[in-house]
């Protein structure tokens, strides 16, 4: 098929006799917002899932994108996320936001009508020597193994079609990662941290509490 000439206009069957258009309305286009309202947070609070990505200044360095779970992360206001962080075996993105702070959350919606979101700003990496830190635990399920909080300014709030995004059906959250640190305990994985958490792929600063 030669995609580089001009198409007529496409259609699709429903199974049910008629013809749709392919084409994408002008409702269809990405949209940006000056804040996170209402309908927002509520569909923030529907995704089982988002991706978080930061990347180093340097063009030598490499970019990271982390998948998290969609009960892990929180709207404080209108212009802010927080998500919570537990202790893992790399710390990228924490080292990420100690250099430059720069930071994009994406959520895409796997069930129901499609689209993307993607949320823009500056991170902030809360410790347990700071003290918003214990304010944030009470946002959240009781967990072990805490690292830090992810707090997001946002600059920037944006959506796109979500056209391309398969549909597929959520089963359950893993619970692989929490049952290993109840098993493990609050002492040995703060160890483990200092261990391997203390700088990143690239050499850049990661956690600085114990």
């Amino acid at each position: 098929m030669d995609y580089g000439r001009s198409r007529k206009k496409e259609t699709a069957s429903t199974g049910h006799g008629s013809m749709l258009p392919l084409l994408l309305t002008k409702n269809d286009m990405g949209k940006i917002y000056e804040v996170i309202d209402e309908r927002i947070q509520e569909w923030i609070a529907a995704q089982k899932v988002f991706f978080v990505a930061t990347a180093p200044l340097s063009g030598e360095g490499h970019i990271n994108c982390s998948p998290k779970d969609g009960y892990s992360i929180r709207v404080l206001d209108s212009k802010t996320l927080v998500y919570l962080d537990l202790i893992g075996s790399g710390v990228e993105t924490i080292a990420h936001l100690r250099e430059n702070s720069r930071i994009i959350v994406m959520m895409c919606a796997f069930e129901g009508a499609p689209k993307i979101m993607r949320f823009h700003g500056r991170g902030e990496v809360i410790e347990k020597d700071n003290s918003q830190f214990e304010h944030l635990k009470t946002l959240f399920v009781s967990e072990v193994g805490i690292r830090s909080f992810i707090l997001i300014h946002l600059d920037r709030i944006s959506d796109s079609c979500g056209f391309g995004v398969p549909l597929l059906e959520f089963k359950d959250y893993r619970k692989q990662l929490r049952t290993y640190n109840e098993r493990v305990g609050e002492e040995k994985l703060a160890d483990y941290k200092i261990k391997h958490n203390t700088t990143s792929i690239d050499g850049l600063r990661g956690v600085k509490t114990g």
